[in-house]
């Protein structure tokens, strides 16, 4: 647990997502603090990931409210693009650029958002790719990495952009099964130095290890929400109940 829990950074109010008619995001509310971990659990198609797109405003909410630092980002005059700095996610897929090498991959956004000098972007990525494992491949192309070593690359890159809070959409459900470990672990380390984290993930002994909050949603709300040993130990929804007796065997 960290002892930054007095300020509130993300504050999610009543927040709806609607494609059409259908309507994926019923009414979503939560807070994060500062130097949290929360992680998002919940059967496949229950909302998990489009909640983390809509906060990350690649996709537009319906309705409702987001704020960061208790200003509401969906405000017509607030600097979208100074969130989108403040705010990194790391995706299922790697989405690293293939014709950049290691390095590049993880100094490009720092030069060209951030507005660092070439030399500043430098040390930051490298000083980032170690603290992943990831420092002896510099010059090596995604292609020649294996899928957890690419995470581990687009991690170094999202913490190269020194966001406050960083969000994980499933990142180790594209990898295989030997690879998740690794990545895993970076996290976890990750969640030790005090960044405000987001994480949706089906990994539930991550969840129940490294949560300051555990966030159970189904259908398009939270069903459950508490610290991991009120969800993992004493869940008090049936969904919530049902969800995990299908992990227990496997995992916890």
């Amino acid at each position: 647990m960290n002892n930054n829990n007095e300020e509130n950074i993300l504050q999610v109010q009543h927040l709806q997502k609607k494609y059409g008619d259908h309507t994926v995001l019923k009414d979503i509310s939560f807070n994060i603090n500062k130097g949290e971990v929360m992680t998002i659990i919940g059967p496949s198609g229950g909302g998990k990931s489009t909640m983390l797109r809509c906060i990350n405003l690649l996709e537009e909410p319906s309705s409702g409210e987001i704020l960061f630092h208790g200003k509401n980002i969906l405000d017509p005059h607030f600097d979208r693009n100074q969130f989108r700095s403040k705010v990194g996610m790391v995706f299922q897929q790697f989405n690293l650029f293939n014709n950049k090498n290691v390095l590049q991959n993880c100094m490009i956004g720092q030069e060209m958002v951030l507005g660092r000098s070439k030399e500043e972007a430098k040390k930051v990525a490298i000083e980032n790719l170690q603290k992943v494992g990831m420092d002896p491949f510099l010059t090596a192309k995604p292609q020649q990495l294996s899928g957890g070593q690419q995470q581990r690359v687009a991690i170094a890159r999202a913490i190269s952009m020194d966001p406050e809070v960083l969000l994980f959409d499933e990142p180790t459900s594209a990898l295989d099964p030997e690879m998740v470990g690794e990545v895993l672990n970076t996290m976890q380390l990750l969640a030790k130095t005090g960044l405000t984290m987001v994480i949706v993930t089906h990994e539930m002994g991550f969840a129940r290890d490294v949560s300051d909050q555990v966030v159970f949603m189904s259908d398009g709300v939270i069903t459950e929400q508490g610290t991991p040993q009120q969800i993992f130990n004493d869940p008090q929804e049936e969904k919530t109940k049902k969800f995990l007796r299908n992990f227990r065997n496997n995992e916890l």
